[in-house]
C-alpha cells in the first residue's frame, strides 16, 4: 500500500458515508463565519460530490457557483445530486484552475488542501482567478487532534502495528494545524489571515455505521484499513469497538473539528 494509491477520491457514495455527510455540517458553519455578501460568484475548489456546493447555494445567496474537481466520479454523483441552474462542475484541478482570471468573488475548498501536491501553487492559482478583495478560504479536519472518528481508528492501527504511523494523517498532513494554515496563507500574499476551530457532531446510529465506511477501501485511513489481513482487521475492528463511548441507545456520539482558514486576496 502507498499513500498515494489512497489519497485520490473516485466514488461518491463511498465518500459521502465515510466524511462527505460530516463536511457538509462544517460548510454551514465555514459559511457563516465568511459572511461573505450575497450575489457573488463562488469557486468550489476540489467539489467531490458537492458538500460544499449545495451549502453555498441554500445558504450564501451566491449568483453562481462553479465546482471543480480531478475525479470524473465525483463530479458525476455532484451532477446527479444537484441540479439548481446557478451550479456547473467541471473537471480540473487546483494546480490549473479551469477559469479565467478574477472571475471569482470567493474562493472555498473543503477538506482538500492537504491532498495538493504543492498547495503554495494551488493557492497561486486561487488568488489568479479571485478578485481583489474577494475571500480566499478553506477547511480541513484536525486530523491530529479532534477529528475523533480518523483519531480512533488510527491511535488503534499504531497500537496494534507500530508501522502505520507513516499513514496516519495526523503525521503526514502537519498543514492541517493553526499555525502552518496562517503560515500558508499569509505567505501567499493574502491579507487578514485567520483560522478558527469548527467543531461538528458525528453521532454513529450504531458500530457498522461508524466501522462500514473504512471497509470501502476509498480515503487513507479506509485505504490502510483494506490493505490489511482478515484476521488483522477483525483485531482492528475490536479494538476500536471496545474504546469508542457508547450511548445507552447505541449510539457512538463522536466529534469532528475542522480548522478553517480565511484571506482576502
Amino acid at each position: 500500500m502507498t499513500n498515494a494509491q489512497h489519497d485520490v477520491w473516485a466514488v461518491g457514495e463511498g465518500y459521502e458515508r465515510y466524511v462527505g455527510r460530516w463536511s457538509r455540517l462544517v460548510a454551514r458553519e465555514l459559511l457563516a463565519w465568511l459572511a461573505v455578501p450575497a450575489g457573488r460568484e463562488w469557486l468550489d475548489l476540489g467539489c467531490g460530490t458537492g458538500a460544499l456546493s449545495r451549502t453555498i447555494l441554500l445558504h450564501a445567496s451566491p449568483a453562481r457557483v462553479t465546482g471543480v474537481d480531478p475525479s470524473e466520479g465525483l463530479l458525476a454523483s455532484a451532477r446527479a445530486q444537484i441540479t439548481d441552474p446557478r451550479v456547473e462542475f467541471r473537471q480540473g484541478e487546483a494546480r490549473a484552475i479551469p477559469a479565467p482570471d478574477g472571475i471569482f468573488g470567493a474562493t472555498v475548498s473543503g477538506l482538500v488542501l492537504n491532498f495538493i501536491p504543492d498547495p503554495a501553487k494551488g493557492l497561486a492559482e486561487t488568488r489568479r482567478v479571485t478578485q481583489p478583495g474577494g475571500t480566499v478560504a478553506a477547511y480541513v479536519w484536525d486530523y491530529a487532534g479532534e477529528m475523533q472518528l480518523m483519531r480512533h481508528f488510527w491511535d488503534a492501527a499504531v497500537a496494534l502495528k507500530p508501522a502505520a504511523r507513516e499513514f496516519d494523517e495526523g503525521i503526514r498532513f502537519p498543514v492541517c494545524r493553526p499555525e502552518p494554515l496562517i503560515a500558508l496563507f499569509s505567505a501567499a500574499g493574502l491579507l487578514d489571515v485567520a483560522v478558527k476551530a469548527i467543531d461538528v457532531p458525528t453521532v454513529f446510529k450504531d458500530f457498522d455505521d461508524y466501522w462500514s465506511p473504512f471497509l470501502a477501501g476509498q480515503g487513507p485511513a479506509p485505504g490502510y484499513c483494506t490493505s490489511l489481513s482478515e484476521a488483522d482487521r477483525v483485531v482492528l475492528r475490536d479494538r476500536i469497538r471496545a474504546a469508542l463511548p457508547v450511548a445507552a441507545d447505541g449510539s457512538i456520539p463522536l466529534i469532528a473539528r475542522a480548522w478553517a482558514v480565511r484571506g482576502t486576496n
